[in-house]
């Protein structure tokens, strides 16, 4: 395939919304190719690891039974911190252990999101990996393409399509959003602790398979400073951040 040929669609970030993009866009008939900076799509996409489930439900049915989920959440805790006391309210439902599993799924996305773009792939679109997008191409006013970091790099589309996350370098090139200053930015960090299943689930008190998403808000949660924390259960690891 000539990396001069003319596309349909080009979608620039491989994370979820990059590659729901792709995969609508591929079943609709439309030549569909997609940019990811990463070694593939997932290898540097970062979240806290909780999916919700009614829009991936309707675009791929019981996708549960093939794509490397962790825990459904059955468990939902908001603990609010002071630096002296705490208050805490759940919600919790054994029937979102059930399908269709219309709540959500603690995931490592690393793994899901590597899973969801060969979806896309198997849908006809087809993926460039290792490859940054520095700019946009226009004709005038109009966007008809993309200059890629790689030999012979420019690709024209009838639509592009950014989904290149929080920088969002590409919308500020093209003046469609001001330089972000330090109060419109957050900085989240993440450890992902290895714990046995069953030591998981007698501390979380769950059932087995089931998993539970704790957040936690107020000065005693970050030591006065202005943030949050959560932690998340996987199969047979804590997400934590």
């Amino acid at each position: 395939m000539a990396i001069e040929e003319k596309f349909d669609v080009i979608v620039v970030g491989g994370g979820l919304a990059g590659i729901t993009a792709a995969l609508v866009c591929a079943r609709a008939g439309l030549e569909t190719v997609l940019f990811e900076r990463g070694e593939y799509p997932g290898s540097k996409n970062l979240s806290g690891g909780v999916l919700f489930t009614p829009v991936i439900n309707q675009l791929i049915p019981e996708f549960w039974n093939q794509a490397p989920i962790e825990r459904p959440v059955t468990k939902k805790l908001f603990s609010f911190l002071s630096r002296e006391r705490s208050l805490a309210f759940e919600f919790s439902s054994r029937e979102f252990a059930k399908p269709p599993y219309n709540n959500s799924f603690t995931v490592l996305r690393a793994k899901f999101d590597k899973w969801y773009a060969e979806q896309a792939e198997a849908a006809g679109a087809f993926i460039i990996n290792e490859t940054v997008v520095d700019d946009v191409i226009r004709d005038g006013e109009r966007v008809v393409g993309v200059k890629a970091r790689r030999d012979e790099g420019e690709m024209y589309a009838n639509l592009v399509i950014i989904a290149e996350g929080a920088n969002a370098f590409l919308p500020l090139r093209m003046g469609l959003r001001e330089p972000f200053g330090p109060d419109d930015m957050v900085t989240s960090a993440k450890e992902v602790w290895s714990l046995p299943a069953e030591t998981i689930e007698e501390r979380f008190n769950l059932e087995p398979g089931e998993g539970a998403s704790i957040d936690y808000f107020g000065e005693g949660a970050c030591m006065g400073l202005l943030g949050a924390g959560f932690v998340y259960t996987n199969k047979d690891t804590l997400s934590v951040g």
